[in-house]
């Protein structure tokens, strides 16, 4: 773009972005210097065009800007839920860098580069960090670790934004932005071992073959108890609760204990009012570190209403807080 403007004798360029993309801004290489704004501004620039015959631009580089109000916020190309083969299990699971990040480009070079591929590098050095500090968790530890102690809000105390400055929810930032200091010690986790997947996996409607092929041994769903998508130990928890319904739809969950061998975490569920939710037990206590506790969260229709709504559940000890989102839809 910017070799077309060069060799039509302009001096500099301003790139508008689309509308999709609102206040989302990527850093580009370009031949002569250039600005990107977001469509509102692009807007605004072209009606000033076009009040006057001499329209005039300067193009200053005030160096590198730190702590931008309203950050972190949603890029418009960070992938969104609902996930449709799996619509009991939120996603995404995790936000995490991934706008204009220095980078090697080759051997010789670094570029400013946007995407999921920079984005999976640091979550990925953020788990093999929560590794190293404790070599005997399972990968579904340490994915819970990172999602019940990530962050909602932005770095002026609201929520965070989406690419049209907009509360994001939680088909677009799941449990939130990765806190990779946090997560180190997040006091309990939603674990998991490769056996508990496969009555989940029966669930979904795999024949015996395919539930084989993945697990590397001989599987008869006929002879497991299938369990629903929602009924996976998950760190997140996603209901339907569907219309002209008063009937409870109930899951358990199990955490287990990495923090302080002794220690007590209370209940706090915050849920729309178009819900009515409950837990049992509200306060779990541990003795030990390892030791597991299960929890029953039921959830109750109050009502008409329809589309998605949002909730959180959070088990509190002093100063941590572990926070599953929730995920509502109501049909």
């Amino acid at each position: 773009m910017s070799e077309v403007v060069k060799k039509a004798g302009g001096a500099g360029m301003i790139v508008i972005n689309y509308p999709v993309d609102g206040y989302s801004i990527i850093a580009d290489d370009h031949v002569l210097p250039a600005s990107m704004v977001p469509y509102a501004y692009g807007v605004e620039i072209q009606a000033y065009i076009n009040s006057t015959s001499t329209p005039i631009a300067t193009i200053i580089n005030h160096g590198t800007a730190m702590h931008r109000p309203h950050s972190p916020d949603v890029a418009s190309f960070s992938s969104r839920g609902p996930s449709q083969i799996t619509p009991g299990i939120l996603k995404p699971d995790i936000i995490g860098p991934g706008v204009n990040i220095l980078a090697g480009w080759n051997s010789k070079a670094f570029a400013l580069i946007s995407g999921t591929s920079m984005s999976c590098p640091h979550l990925s050095g953020i788990a093999a960090l929560i590794k190293k500090a404790h070599p005997g968790w399972s990968p579904a530890a340490i994915k819970s670790a990172i999602m019940t102690t990530a962050y909602v809000t932005d770095n002026t105390g609201g929520p965070i934004l989406d690419e049209l400055h907009r509360p994001a929810d939680l088909f677009a930032v799941g449990a939130g932005h990765v806190n990779a200091r946090q997560a180190i010690d997040p006091g309990l986790v939603y674990d998991l071992t490769p056996e508990d997947y496969v009555p989940y996996l029966c669930g979904l409607g795999y024949n015996d073959s395919a539930v084989s092929a993945l697990t590397r041994k001989p599987v008869r769903c006929s002879s497991l108890k299938s369990i629903s998508q929602g009924e996976l130990n998950y760190p997140s928890i996603s209901v339907t609760l569907p219309a002209n319904s008063s009937t409870s739809v109930s899951y358990t969950r199990t955490v287990t204990n990495v923090g302080e061998p002794k220690s007590t975490y209370t209940v706090k569920l915050d849920v729309p009012k178009e819900v009515s939710a409950g837990v049992t037990p509200t306060t779990l206590s541990f003795n030990e570190v390892n030791q597991k506790q299960s929890f029953s969260i039921s959830f109750r229709r109050n009502g008409g209403g329809s589309g998605a709504v949002q909730g959180q559940l959070l088990w509190v000890s002093g100063k941590l807080e572990v926070r599953s989102p929730i995920s509502i839809k109501l049909e």
